[in-house]
């Protein structure tokens, strides 16, 4: 496969192509409220930073996405608020007239036949080398653990900290992440928060939700918390910061 990566700063004209790309995200995911400020104006406003892959022989379709974004940030502690928090500092300090200092990962989508072909840390590695053309010596990332859904019940700080003989963290993605020089910094512990009502959940997930306490929803990260009396439920999903240098 001949893999050409480029962004939409260098070709708008793909940005049409995002709309077809299948969105396999569970559907109670695509309910965070920050998605939209970013999504909605990412070609926009950061066209720089949404990388799209396809195959010069095959130029029909993208096979891969990589989306991110720069923010201002002077803490030396990233914030617990993960992705929601930077999509936020990146709106404010845009509107502000903010100079960013670094850039964060957001996200890196695969089409689902291309998957298992390493095409995820190819993409890794070309936003990192995007944001070290932009001026950003540091890239960070709030990952979301792919293996996490199997053991919701198990501390983010705890998971995060298994590893396997050769010293690399059992989870996939973030051993894709630390292979790549990546450093496992801190959990963000309220990285993406999602409410809804009980109705809302139910269509979200086909499940009942019809007592309080918690509910493990196929796909979350943790339990998503059921409140009956008050008609709600809401899943704070914890992330793992990682800082790479570019």
């Amino acid at each position: 496969m001949d893999l050409v990566i480029t962004s939409l700063a260098e070709r708008p004209d793909l940005d049409s192509w995002l709309d077809d790309f299948a969105n396999t995200w569970p559907v109670f995911m695509q309910k965070d409220p920050m998605s939209g400020v970013y999504y909605g104006v990412a070609g926009l406003h950061y066209p720089e930073h949404v990388l799209v892959a396809y195959d010069r022989d095959h130029p029909e379709r993208l096979i891969a996405k990589a989306h991110s974004v720069p923010f201002r940030w002077t803490e030396d502690v990233l914030p617990p608020g993960g992705w929601d928090r930077v999509i936020q500092r990146a709106s404010v300090g845009r509107a502000n007239g903010e100079e960013p200092n670094m850039a964060s990962a957001l996200e890196i989508n695969i089409q689902v036949d291309m998957r298992g072909t390493g095409l995820s840390a190819v993409m890794l590695g070309a936003m990192r080398d995007n944001a070290r053309a932009l001026g950003f010596d540091t890239l960070v990332a709030p990952v979301r653990p792919n293996g996490k859904p199997a053991h919701p019940e198990v501390p983010m700080g705890e998971y995060a900290g298994w590893t396997r003989e050769d010293g690399l963290p059992v989870d996939p993605w973030l051993r894709v992440h630390v292979r790549a020089g990546g450093v496992i910094e801190a959990v963000a512990v309220r990285s993406m928060t999602i409410a809804g009502t009980l109705a809302e959940w139910r269509s979200w997930t086909g499940l009942p939700f019809d007592r309080t306490g918690q509910v493990l929803v196929p796909d979350a990260l943790v339990p998503v918390h059921c409140d009956v009396e008050h008609d709600h439920a809401v899943y704070v999903e914890p992330n793992v910061w990682v800082r790479h240098k570019t």
